[in-house]
């Protein structure tokens, strides 16, 4: 959690409530934000505007969360009545999706979306300043850039009006998004860190931009393997980041100074919560293992291939919690008269009400859990984007080039940090192994499944599929109902 950054956002945001100047109560006061004169031209005014559309930005992680069930990464299986929830869990997970029974996991990463993109086009009418209108620009490139990953051929949506939109294609999309980047990058700031934390500044425009020309053969037919390199080099070659020594550092309660993060949503256990995967993951007796306000869900685990995934020096596996578990006193837990032992095996996905399925499979601590902790959120910032990912991208274009030698420097600094030998050549089956290993729970696997062809595949009960019309979620029927213009996705 990033204290001054909360101070500047939440401060900011209260703006729009209690209509005190942001940075001088002694400026004018308003009833409501003005939608036309002057209002946002001084830097004050303008980060009470754009404070809240932060705001927005952080429903990143709970949206992303729940999709990346799509992957053989995360599982979320039936313990006795729990987690059941009408099998939709089941059928994320299997690909099975009903576009009417299971509308809402879509239509809440939708709206997400184009809630934030209408938020910011109201705005952008106001402001005057170049690099607020630059910085909301981008982050309207950004939602953009999400739904077309997600749903591929969506609206483009640059200003306010009230006509119907229309739907364009995904390759319509992506230019677009590359245009306003492109477009915006001189008016950004290069600031990283401090007051731009967590904001758009040109290091996430290059970071948007490489992901995209990464996966550009999937959006557009074409692909762009050298001008993500040239993306990636940028961002390396700035020297604002640097890989951490320590892996975990990244994700602990008090990540806000990684100086490998390139963005990040900050959370705030009192002030701006949603971050809880603590909750999501952990057996309902680890309430007593971190003495935590709340007894958790028992939910999330890791799939047992994934986790065998990891060799047992790779200090990534430290990441997976397994074996016993324990009081914070140090008593063994029990659950009913079995001892309280995470097992890596998933051996179904609907278990009956016992404590056996109860322990299946192992649970998360990438982020830090928060001891002692009596809310439900946490403080502990999620991380979008990291250095780390852009030397596995820029590696992963050189060896589709065939530039092997290129892409081996850089897969070993990553490999040197968790401990393991380095590479003296790879495959892409290994490249995509060593992609998940290291990225795990970031929200980045569909996106990795996808572009390696692998997403269609079979995995723990999970079928081979017949064609790929899942690498695209359906637009979600309340959309199809709004607007008689879209079409819904092929296969659906």
């Amino acid at each position: 959690m990033n204290t001054i950054n909360f101070k500047l956002l939440l401060g900011c945001s209260a703006l729009l409530l209690t209509s005190q100047a942001c940075t001088d109560l002694s400026e004018t006061t308003y009833s409501v934000i003005p939608t036309s004169g002057t209002f946002g031209s001084t830097p004050g005014q303008a980060a009470a505007l754009i404070g809240p559309l932060y705001n927005g930005l952080g429903d990143y992680y709970g949206n992303m969360s729940n999709l990346n069930t799509t992957t053989d990464e995360q599982i979320v299986p039936t313990r006795g009545g729990d987690w059941k929830d009408g099998d939709n869990w089941k059928r994320l997970y299997q690909h099975t999706w009903n576009p009417i029974t299971d509308n809402g996991q879509f239509n809440g990463p939708w709206t997400w979306c184009y809630n934030n993109i209408t938020s910011i086009n109201q705005q952008l009418g106001t402001i005057t300043d170049a690099k607020t209108k630059a910085e909301l620009r981008a982050l309207r490139a950004f939602f953009h850039y999400q739904a077309m990953d997600l749903f591929g051929n969506v609206i483009i949506s640059d200003a306010v009006g009230t006509a119907t939109p229309k739907q364009n294609t995904r390759a319509e999309v992506f230019a677009f998004v590359e245009k306003e980047l492109l477009a915006v990058y001189p008016d950004l700031s290069d600031v990283s860190g401090g007051a731009y934390y967590g904001r758009m500044n040109k290091y996430v425009a290059d970071m948007i931009l490489a992901k995209m020309y990464l996966n550009a053969q999937v959006y557009t037919g074409t692909p762009r393997w050298a001008d993500a390199i040239t993306r990636c080099t940028s961002l390396i070659a700035s020297g604002k980041f640097q890989i951490s020594g320590d892996y975990l550092s990244n994700f602990s309660t008090q990540n806000q100074n990684s100086p490998e993060t390139i963005l990040a949503t900050p959370f705030d256990k009192s002030k701006r919560g949603g971050f809880n995967v603590q909750m999501k993951t952990l057996h309902y007796l680890n309430q007593l293992t971190y003495n935590l306000g709340t007894a958790p869900w028992n939910g999330w685990a890791t799939v047992t291939e994934f986790y065998n995934s990891f060799d047992d020096k790779d200090v990534r596996k430290k990441q997976w919690i397994v074996g016993q578990q324990y009081k914070a006193d140090g008593t063994p837990l029990k659950d009913d008269a079995l001892p309280m032992v995470f097992r890596p095996e998933v051996e179904s996905f609907s278990f009956d009400g016992g404590a056996f399925g109860r322990l299946a499979g192992a649970r998360s601590q990438k982020y830090q859990i928060q001891a002692n902790n009596t809310y439900t959120d946490q403080d502990n910032d999620f991380v979008i984007y990291r250095l780390a990912d852009v030397y596995l991208m820029r590696a992963e274009a050189n060896m589709r080039l065939g530039n092997m030698g290129a892409a081996l420097p850089d897969l070993n600094i990553i490999r040197a940090r968790a401990g393991m030998p380095a590479y003296t050549t790879i495959t892409m089956d290994e490249l995509l192994a060593e992609r998940g290993r290291e990225m795990a729970w970031e929200m980045h696997r569909r996106q990795d499944l996808i572009r390696f062809g692998q997403f269609g595949k079979a995995w723990r009960f999970k079928d081979a599929e017949a064609d790929n019309h899942t690498t695209l979620f359906p637009i979600p029927k309340d959309q199809l109902s709004l607007n008689p213009t879209l079409k819904q996705n092929p296969g659906y």
